[in-house]
């Protein structure tokens, strides 16, 4: 199985991209980045604006690949300025939408099932830097409802892919 790399985890109370982009960058405090995340299945990420919200509860955690990130740019690419909620390496993960997917970071997988495009929106524009939400289009990352309950942290971490009906890893 391959191993990966999660290189940040985002943890976020509030939802900061409001109003227009054009009005510019809102304030982006770094508490907001963690070394570990309490995942909960069907709910998300305890403490994260998406938690346990029913419009989100199929879409309430967000993974990106770091190489799909627009580099460089005027400002550093990282999930502060991106809004998802999990930043990898080694794995493109926006090949696997419609698929069931997991990662283990030492303590257990956690499973997730891949249901959309998290689309890139004007507010990359602002965040990352003129150009970044076209450049984004098709790799800005997906988003996964949980199906079981785990730990992610930042660190090393196995990725593999479930096989349909039997939870057993697949290739």
């Amino acid at each position: 199985m391959p191993h990966v790399e999660i290189l940040q985890l985002l943890v976020s109370p509030v939802h900061r991209l409001a109003g227009r982009p054009g009005d510019g960058l809102p304030e982006l405090p770094p508490g907001e980045l963690v070394t570990a995340a309490e995942v909960r299945a069907g709910l998300g990420i305890v403490g994260d604006r998406y938690f346990n919200r029913p419009a989100h509860r199929n879409a309430s955690i967000t993974l990106m690949a770091a190489e799909r990130l627009p580099q460089p740019g005027p400002y550093p690419a990282d999930l502060l300025r991106t809004r998802r909620n999990v930043l990898l390496r080694g794995v493109d993960i926006d090949a696997y939408i419609g698929r069931t997917v997991f990662l283990d970071c030492g303590t257990g997988p956690v499973d997730l099932e891949v249901r959309s495009a998290a689309r890139p929106c004007a507010w990359m524009d602002t965040t990352l830097g003129p150009g970044a939400q076209r450049a984004l289009r098709g790799g800005g990352g997906v988003r996964c409802r949980p199906l079981t309950d785990g730990v992610l942290s930042v660190g090393p971490a196995v990725f593999g892919v479930r096989e349909a009906g039997d939870g057993t890893p697949g290739a």
